[in-house]
């Protein structure tokens, strides 16, 4: 069985202009596995990154939002957001919760130079070898 590290490796390999790629656990925050060819992509960065993200997909602002929701309709709205494309200056990010595992955010950091089809299509083709690994 493949180790959750080898899967992110393969995805940073296979896309052209990959930094690097993660999954991190919405819960806690926590890094779970991590793969890039970035030498500042140090442990306290991608540690930030990975608190970011999860304020991104389930901080207090996004509960704010959905408890609104769930009040409107009457019934619970909770961990709407599945994916997220991010534009920086020099990056685009592409997130989404591991199907199935929907607490666990698979996070691609790219250059600007790779097609966004390209970043999404590894993102989620995969997903039937990263769900496996997660918790």
């Amino acid at each position: 069985m493949a180790k959750l590290d080898d899967v992110l490796q393969t995805i940073v390999s296979d896309v052209d202009g990959a930094l690097g790629c993660a999954v991190v656990d919405l819960n806690s925050g926590l890094l779970l596995g991590a793969a890039h060819n970035v030498p500042y992509f140090t442990s306290s960065y991608l540690e930030a990154v990975a608190a970011a993200a999860v304020d991104m997909l389930r901080g207090k602002n996004v509960r704010a939002v959905e408890s609104l929701l769930s009040g409107q309709r009457g019934q619970p709205v909770e961990k709407t957001i599945k994916e997220i494309q991010m534009t920086t200056e020099r990056t685009y990010h592409f997130m989404k919760t591991v199907t199935g595992k929907e607490d666990n955010l698979v996070v691609l950091i790219t250059s600007q130079t790779t097609n966004l089809g390209m970043g999404w299509a590894a993102v989620r083709n995969s997903m039937n070898e990263l769900a496996p690994l997660c918790p």
